[in-house]
């Protein structure tokens, strides 16, 4: 399943992740884990929750993030939840149909592995590829 926070600069889609995070964390049964541009989060989320500074790769394009995740998860098969922070600050095309071609592949991605995937997105809602616009959490 993947879920997409989508907001303007300043709309509380951080805090709201970091509290998704933190449930879980509580809840679950497998591992949790957060990626995020720089390590802003790291006193906010639970220390037993993975942090991945995506500072430390350049990332810059789709297939360089869809490498990392499956490499992380190549890592770890107990993995259950994804959390991706300021999603769009690690890739250069912010065009919403790549966006949402990408979504397309998580969703395949997250179905056969049975992860959950939740990430932040700054932008408005109304200019958002269907297919994101289908995954956004009410």
């Amino acid at each position: 399943m993947v879920k997409i926070i989508m907001g303007l600069k300043g709309s509380g889609k951080t805090k709201k992740l970091v509290d998704l995070v933190r449930v879980a964390v509580d809840t679950g049964n497998g591992d949790v884990v957060v990626i995020e541009k720089e390590r802003k989060l790291t006193f906010d989320i639970p220390y037993q929750a993975r942090l991945v500074d995506a500072a430390n790769y350049p990332i810059g394009t789709y297939e360089f993030l869809k490498g990392l995740i499956c490499g992380i998860h190549a890592g770890n098969y107990d993995i259950t939840h994804f959390f991706i922070d300021n999603f769009l600050k690690m890739v250069n095309d912010k065009s919403p149909a790549a966006l949402g071609d990408f979504v397309d592949w998580l969703s395949a991605f997250s179905d056969r592995e049975n992860i959950e995937f939740i990430i932040s997105v700054s932008g408005d809602q109304d200019s958002a590829d269907e297919r994101v616009k289908a995954c956004f959490m009410e």
